[in-house]
């Protein structure tokens, strides 16, 4: 009896299984192990509880039920339980909101005697997404209207923003203190590679943010060249680069709002009509495998535009289009594909993949296309307190990167977005020859991408800090975040 409902904790049915797909795959190494003692800051009743029952684990290798498991399977399945537990009780007094990501403290170094300076050491203990911003009065790594990269909707120096305050504020994690970014060094982290952004327009955001900031360490400017891709015959689709020629590298970018292929199909009249599949990846991603170290990928904000919110002879799997789908269960469908995809095709040995999580928007009065406003915010909200509500997409995202077998690093960049209501374009989307000199009531303002210089900035920070501290290393998944 008491081995039966020993097996059921430990082979629980999974998504996977439901979904009548592959099995989800569990990896614990010695590390995991160590892990397990580590969780709580200090030896406690939880800790010795957790490890009489690993130990009485190990007993149960010899009962009869679970000999036709393999011991190694069943010990790394009960330590993965444990963590998660541990991980359970010991932030049961934290916020019910609390967010989980994947921080540098989840990389594993190849060369376990190798030495890191003291920074990267207080960063592997600490989740760099979890903090608060605080007045900084240093420059900005490019100043405002200096890199010729950035485009006009997000210059919002060029347009005429008058106020400068949205730039003195920087990222503090609760725990440690982020590196300031070094472009140089930067640079010669990724000599020699390629660095791919697909997804939407905030992962473009981040991308020219990133360009602009390591073009601002180079003496001469003009050693990057702009690299035009063929366009699609889709209009939301299209490459586009930099080459960095002294250090060889390349920061691209590739557009894909829902990382899964629009298409179109002929109505019962003959006239075409756009549907998305959720079923079939990008046709301009599945090329990026071949030569990419490091991708980035995101989606979010797409999935809540009319047409997709509705889910009404939208979305489509094989032959048939739905006429009515939900649009969480169309976006859970569009991540098991991309999920799928990178597990059948990205080498993780070679490409480390990150995924950006949700970026806050701030419409006041009104959505996006209705009227909403975000113009005269100048400072951030500095209530710690204050949620600006946790996206259901986030929450299907960590669910769908926990049950994969690649190694993702979660970019958790929704709490930090949550209180920047000050660094949006707003109407400053537009020069003011378009706009005029007053804000025009109902005019529409952007009060989701961000302006540049500006919040993205302190994403490529997070982002430089992560590849600082695993230089020469291979990511791994952490089962204490993300089981």
């Amino acid at each position: 009896m008491f081995s039966s409902l020993f097996l059921s904790f430990l082979f629980p049915q999974n998504r996977g299984e439901e979904r009548n797909t592959r099995p989800v795959r569990r990896y614990v190494t010695m590390a995991d192990l160590k892990n397990l003692f580590l969780i709580t800051k200090h030896p406690s009743t939880l800790q010795i509880l957790l490890t009489s029952l690993f130990f009485i684990s190990l007993f149960l290798l010899s009962s009869s039920p679970l000999s036709d498991y393999s011991p190694s399977l069943i010990v790394s399945s009960f330590t993965s339980r444990l963590l998660t537990a541990a991980n359970f009780f010991s932030s049961s007094g934290s916020d019910s909101n609390t967010i989980y990501s994947v921080s540098p403290s989840s990389i594993r170094v190849k060369n376990e005697s190798k030495k890191i300076d003291s920074a990267s050491k207080e960063l592997t203990s600490c989740d760099i997404f979890d903090g608060t911003w605080v007045s900084d009065e240093s420059e900005p790594i490019y100043l405002p209207g200096y890199c010729p990269y950035v485009e006009d909707k997000f210059n919002c120096f060029k347009n005429g923003r008058p106020d400068s305050g949205f730039l003195r504020h920087r990222w503090q994690p609760h725990g440690c203190s982020v590196p300031r970014f070094d472009g140089e060094k930067m640079l010669k982290i990724l000599r020699g590679k390629r660095l791919v952004f697909v997804g939407d327009s905030l992962n473009r955001n981040m991308w020219e943010s990133l360009v602009c900031s390591l073009r601002s360490t180079l003496e001469d400017k003009n050693r990057v060249s702009r690299v035009f891709g063929r366009q699609s015959s889709l209009h939301n689709e299209g490459f586009y680069g930099f080459r960095f020629k002294d250090f060889e590298c390349s920061i691209d970018f590739i557009k894909s709002p829902f990382l899964v292929q629009e298409s179109e199909v002929l109505d019962v009249y003959g006239k075409r009509k756009e549907t998305l599949r959720l079923d079939m990846i990008q046709e301009s991603i599945r090329k990026i495998y071949r030569n990419a170290d490091i991708v980035i990928f995101n989606t979010g904000h797409w999935w809540t535009h009319q047409k997709t919110n509705e889910g009404k002879d939208y979305f489509q799997e094989g032959n048939k289009v739905y006429e009515k789908l939900e649009v969480k269960e169309a976006y859970t469908k569009a991540l098991h594909t991309w999920a799928d995809w990178v597990d059948s095709s990205i080498n993780s040995t070679r490409t480390r993949v990150f995924f950006v999580g949700y970026s806050s928007s701030h419409f006041r009065k009104g959505a996006w296309n209705a009227g909403g406003q975000c113009d005269g915010e100048t400072r951030p909200i500095e209530n710690e307190t204050y949620t600006g509500g946790y996206p259901w997409m986030m929450k299907v995202v960590e669910s769908v990167i926990s049950d994969m077998k690649t190694p993702v690093f979660y970019m958790n960049i929704t709490k930090m977005t949550w209180y920047r209501t000050d660094g949006h374009p707003s109407v400053y989307r537009q020069p003011v020859e378009v706009r005029g000199s007053s804000p025009v009531s109902g005019m529409f303002q952007d009060c989701s991408h961000w302006c540049l210089p500006g919040v993205p900035d302190s994403w490529n920070q997070l982002l430089y800090a992560t590849l600082l501290v695993s230089r020469g290393s291979l990511p791994y998944k952490s089962l204490g975040s993300l089981l």
